[in-house]
């Protein structure tokens, strides 16, 4: 039995299948447009077309002009091998769009020519009368013209996961929103209940085309990390050509053939070019994401790892993510009493302690017995505890039974619902009918100052109850007023008569409790220099009052209301956001969209947080988007960068400190394969300098087995280490540092490349001296002895790594301090060294490919003390470093 509506009206017909071509024919298909791209293939083709693609491509023909063929395949193998992977990082970042088309359905039922009929979704127009029933995925926009209990899962959309009653009804035309009770959406579900809906909107008209819509206009933009690189890149590229050129020059007035001139040239450029650095970077940041993986936060796209690093503002959704998502009851008031309940969240564990006042059993737990049965929630224990099943508010409620002795579903057994009369935004209460010993009582609950209008309670009463209610409030809790009334009529259930001459049963009040690790995420955040801004579709006051519980606000609360930042320029709105002490609330999907866009053109780095459709938009333009795994729909996780598995705030705290490590981490290893390109090119300066006097101590594919041989694993270990003590406590990276500084480029160019340039350089001529050369005699350019020199700066160059790998693990104190074998990666990857190094050296297979000798024995007594030398040279200028600066 439900509650009595006006007289049914006869069913709305629909329109004939004539009128629906046509309107077809006017409107389109019922379809999300896709914004139009490039083919795959055309995308796939670009990756092979970049700046530094381009470099490596002039790198590998020049290669192969020179008869270098392994050169040129190895070059062609690492573009390949950045290709793909880019390809494949930048087809999972756009399927926001396509998960949005996956929402809609392929069929729907519609009443045409009078009759029920199943057809194409994209086939449905403006005007069809949709049949609505359980289980069904609407596929348009529509008003209802007929219901029977129709409840609609709305997450999709909102993100909230109660399902909402949907009714036919009137409603104001400044009401129409997604909060309308008689409106109906594309992408959301029926989850009870049946209903008829007349299409108002198809496709791209849609309230789910427009949030596709401004998704689509919401483009990706590259990182800072990615725009870091490619400046990088393109120095790299500039000064290699420039140097390569210039010395092909000038080997040509020092009287060098065209083809020394030529393999001269390939050479600076090939030493120039870290090959490496884009494949460790990569792997770098696989690994950064592996460790964000064990702190709940799942990484989409790997250069957003270091983009927190940099983040400056984070705009974080309240519920859920700062709190628990777990309506919590604390107090209880009725007339001559109040308890404080003990217990957090929906598990039936704890007790009502009285405040003040005498207990009167009896009537605590009459309230406690209307809330769990005028409520259409229920429980659930699973293995990580207890959960809600509908709205968290009738979830707390039905907690509070379980602590004052009642079992809800014994007493929905015992005093059987027989009606209902939903909750209703205009009415601000919901009411349901059972039967009772005493006969049929209507239970209710609503707004306070609604119920206490409505109830018997003399002036002064009313007035009491009224007090009670905005101290509860002021405690920043949620107040819910609870009443009966008995005897009612069965032929009388309309809401004008039931819901007058209450009988006031006592107020409850409930909270969200923070999430107990948030506030010291918040202290850890502001002590990092991010701010914080809370961003919500929530009150301003229930805003507040978390945001002073978890310490995000201090002094006067400034809260902006959506409605207000319509009426602000962009200039204006950022100058509103960066302000201390700033809420955001009752904001519209395309506000927060304008918030994340007007903070990232003012040159802030802007995380933002969401859950729903609603919050794509926002989250592609952002930043960092930052999805929810628990509650967030798949079109939000779908338009983020990281996903966090247990939506806590707490876990993009430690997100950013893992992105700042990261950025630290890309230069340390950044730092270690300049220094072996700046030895790597002193070894051809040597040789062109001296017009070819000097043979020339390194060969080309000699310098690719250090760029992407030796190198490789020492770098990657570096990409692993630990934060250094304090990175929480500077400030954010700001956007325009470079990675290579003047500071980063004069330590590697001016002091530890030329160390491990020297190492290779002396090992060279070593080998000459231990092969029985004297000074005054022409050096050797071909034969044993030439083969084994070459061998050896490539030995000298190696084992000078060694000793930059372990210098650069610190940027100014001393390796010491952290403990010099603390990288425990950083020791396989220097035995890998060792280990390429040796077999590259004896085994004869290799040897001819990479133009190799074996070592005469007293070569590694010298070539052991490069480490120690490179190593300790370092730490020497680190120490003076901090002694003059203190």
């Amino acid at each position: 039995m439900t509650a009595p509506r006006a007289p049914r009206r006869p069913p709305a017909q629909g329109l004939s299948s004539a009128e629906a071509q046509a309107r077809l024919g006017q409107f389109g298909p019922n379809l999300l447009a896709e914004a139009a791209r490039p083919h795959w293939l055309a995308r796939f083709a670009r990756n092979f077309t970049y700046f530094f693609a381009l470099l490596l491509w002039a790198g590998a023909g020049l290669a192969w002009l020179g008869k270098l063929p392994q050169l040129s395949v190895a070059i062609v193998a690492v573009i390949v091998i950045n290709a793909v992977f880019s390809f494949v990082q930048e087809y999972r970042a756009e399927r926001a769009i396509e998960a949005l088309r996956r929402i809609l359905p392929q069929r729907a039922s519609v009443r045409r020519d009078g009759r029920p009929r199943e057809v194409g979704a994209q086939d449905v127009v403006p005007g069809d009368i949709l049949l609505l029933a359980a289980g069904d995925r609407i596929c348009a926009d529509g008003k209802l013209v007929a219901d029977v209990e129709l409840k609609i899962d709305m997450s999709t959309l909102t993100g909230e996961s109660r399902p909402v009653r949907r009714h036919r009804t009137r409603v104001a035309e400044a009401d129409q929103g997604v909060d309308a009770p008689n409106l109906v959406f594309g992408g959301t579900y029926v989850v009870a209940g049946t209903g008829e809906a007349r299409v108002t909107a198809t496709g791209m008209r849609t309230e789910l085309g427009r949030i596709a819509e401004l998704t689509q206009r919401a483009e990706r933009r590259p990182s800072p990390l990615e725009l870091e690189m490619g400046r990088v890149t393109r120095l790299v590229a500039i000064l290699s050509v420039s140097i390569g050129a210039a010395f092909f020059l000038v080997a040509g007035l020092l009287g060098m053939s065209i083809n020394s001139r030529f393999v001269f040239a390939i050479g600076v450029i090939v030493a120039l070019v870290p090959e490496g650095l884009l494949p460790t970077v990569t792997l770098s940041l696989a690994l950064a994401t592996q460790r964000m993986a064990r702190r709940n936060a799942i990484v989409r796209r790997l250069s957003s790892v270091e983009t927190l690093g940099a983040t400056n503002v984070i705009c974080t959704d309240k519920t859920g993510t700062l709190t628990a998502n777990q309506m919590t009851v604390r107090r209880i008031w009725t007339q001559g009493l109040e308890l404080e309940v003990d217990g957090v969240g929906y598990a039936p564990a704890g007790a009502a302690r009285i405040r003040r006042g005498t207990l009167d059993q009896s009537a605590v737990e009459e309230i406690a017995r209307a809330g769990a049965l005028c409520n259409d929630a229920s429980l659930e224990e699973r293995e990580d505890g207890w959960h809600v099943i509908g709205d968290p508010t009738e979830g707390a409620l039905l907690t509070l039974a379980y602590k004052v002795g009642l079992d809800p579903a014994r007493e929905a057994h015992r005093l059987p619902r027989r009606a209902e009369i939903p909750f209703d935004s205009a009415r601000k209460c919901m009411t349901t009918f059972h039967d009772t010993p005493g006969g049929l009582t209507a239970y209710v609950k609503g707004a306070p100052g609604l119920l206490v209008s409505r109830s018997t309670l003399d002036e002064r009463s009313r007035a009491e109850a009224l007090a009670a209610a905005e101290a509860l409030a002021r405690d920043s809790l949620r107040v819910l007023a609870i009443a009966r009334r008995t005897g009612c009529a069965a032929n009388d259930l309309s809401t004008g008569e039931v819901e007058q001459r209450l009988e006031l049963l006592g107020l409850v009040g409930m909270h969200d409790p923070p999430r107990p690790e948030v506030a010291d995420a918040v202290r850890s955040c502001r002590k990092a220099g991010i701010k914080v801004i809370m961003v919500t579709g929530d009150h301003g006051i229930t805003a507040e009052a978390i945001a002073r519980r978890i310490g995000l606000i201090e002094g006067s609360a400034r809260i902006l209301e959506g409605a207000a930042i319509d009426d602000l320029d962009n200039a204006g709105l950022v100058t509103a956001l960066l302000r201390p002490d700033v809420l955001v609330a009752r904001v519209t999907p395309e506000q927060k969209l304008r918030i994340a866009e007007a903070l990232h053109a003012s040159r802030q780095v802007v995380a933002m947080t969401g859950d729903g459709v609603n919050d794509a938009p926002a989250l592609r333009a952002a930043d960092i988007g930052v999805a929810m795994g628990r509650t967030g729909t798949d079109v939000a996780r779908e338009a983020s960068d990281i996903i966090l598995l247990d939506d806590n705030f707490a876990s993009i705290a430690a997100a950013v400190e893992e992105g700042r490590t990261v950025y630290d981490n890309i230069r340390r290893f950044a730092q270690y394969h300049f220094s072996s390109n700046v030895a790597e090119l002193l070894a051809f300066l040597v040789w062109g300098l001296s017009g070819g006097v000097v043979p020339l101590p390194l060969v080309v594919m000699q310098v690719l087995a250090i760029d992407l041989g030796t190198d490789l694993l020492p770098a990657i270990a570096l990409g692993a280490e630990r934060p250094e003590p304090g990175v929480m406590s500077r400030p954010p990276r700001p956007r325009q540092e470079r990675l290579l500084n003047r500071r980063v480029l004069g330590r590697v160019f001016g002091f530890v490349g030329l160390l491990v340039g020297v190492a290779g350089l002396a090992s060279f001529f070593a080998s000459y001296l231990l092969a029985g050369w004297q000074p005054g005699m022409a050096l050797p350019a071909a034969g044993a002895s030439y083969v084994q020199a070459t061998a050896m700066t490539y030995g000298g160059i190696v084992m000078g790594q060694v000793g930059a790998g372990l210098a650069f693990r610190t940027n100014r104190d001393s390796v010491f301090r952290i403990g010099l074998l603390s990288n425990r990666f950083l020791l396989v990857g220097i035995a890998f060294e060792l280990a390429l190094l040796i077999a590259l050296v004896y085994v004869p297979a290799f040897q001819g490919i990479f133009h190799m000798r074996a070592y005469d024995p007293r070569a590694w007594l010298l070539l052991i003390v490069w480490p120690v030398f490179v190593f300790g040279a370092e730490e020497a200028r680190k120490a003076v470093f901090r002694r003059l600066r203190g």
